[in-house]
């Protein structure tokens, strides 16, 4: 008969973790801190304990461009998709929504529900790594004929929170970003009293990436460790 050439891409389980454990490759994945803080270290040793030859390098994303996969400079983009590109190739990770954070004794932290004059009667750090001091938020109270005090802007969630644990300021974070973390017994979450949109965070690449091996096997992982911690 006839022999089929198998695709690189299409290994077999012995030959895929042969070809895994002798995998010598430097990834670059375009996330925000966000999603570095929250899946970046289980995602890290969970290449490393198969791939010793591997290593994970996570760049800042100030900014949402394809620019990054289409020049070949990351591996992978994760995040909202925005204005991408039809040819960029998307795969859903997890769904997520924002909630509000403040300290543990914070006087917010004993009312089982805040509500919008509550929201904005205390003042508000705002993460956003272009340095916006207006959002999504700003216009769900506009339309309330509300507006909050925002008292100090930061380039991303870990510095935020680290604020409203410092202060008496209000921190608006993704759920997800608050699992595992060790300052969790200092953090009251509650409910935002208004409607949010939820997240859709997805893994982006480039159409050039779709069947090299490597790189299949690096979207496997991002997807395991990202469906294991929901």
């Amino acid at each position: 008969g006839k022999a089929v050439l198998a695709h690189p891409g299409d290994r077999l389980p012995n030959e895929k973790q042969a070809f895994v454990e002798n995998l010598e490759r430097l990834f670059t994945i375009r996330a925000n801190d966000g999603f570095v803080v929250a899946f970046g270290p289980l995602l890290i040793a969970a290449v490393a304990s198969v791939a010793p030859g591997g290593c994970i390098r996570f760049s800042p994303k100030p900014e949402k461009t394809s620019r990054y996969l289409r020049e070949g400079l990351v591996d992978l983009e994760i995040g909202v998709q925005s204005n991408m590109g039809p040819e960029i190739r998307l795969q859903r990770l997890f769904q997520d929504r924002f909630v509000g954070a403040v300290r543990k004794e914070h006087p917010l932290s004993l009312q089982p529900d805040v509500s919008l004059d509550d929201y904005v009667a205390w003042g508000h750090v705002v993460a956003s790594p272009d340095g916006s001091l207006h959002g999504f938020v700003d216009d769900a109270l506009a339309e309330r004929g509300m507006k909050r005090k925002v008292a100090s802007v930061v380039p991303g969630f870990p510095t935020a929170l680290s604020v409203a644990l410092a202060s008496d300021l209000i921190a608006m974070v993704p759920a997800l970003y608050l699992l595992n973390q060790p300052m969790n017994e200092r953090v009251h979450v509650f409910e935002l009293p208004f409607k949010t949109r939820t997240i859709t965070v997805s893994q982006m690449w480039h159409p050039r990436m779709e069947r090299d091996p490597g790189h299949r096997w690096l979207r496997e992982k991002v997807l395991e460790v990202c469906r294991a911690v929901r």
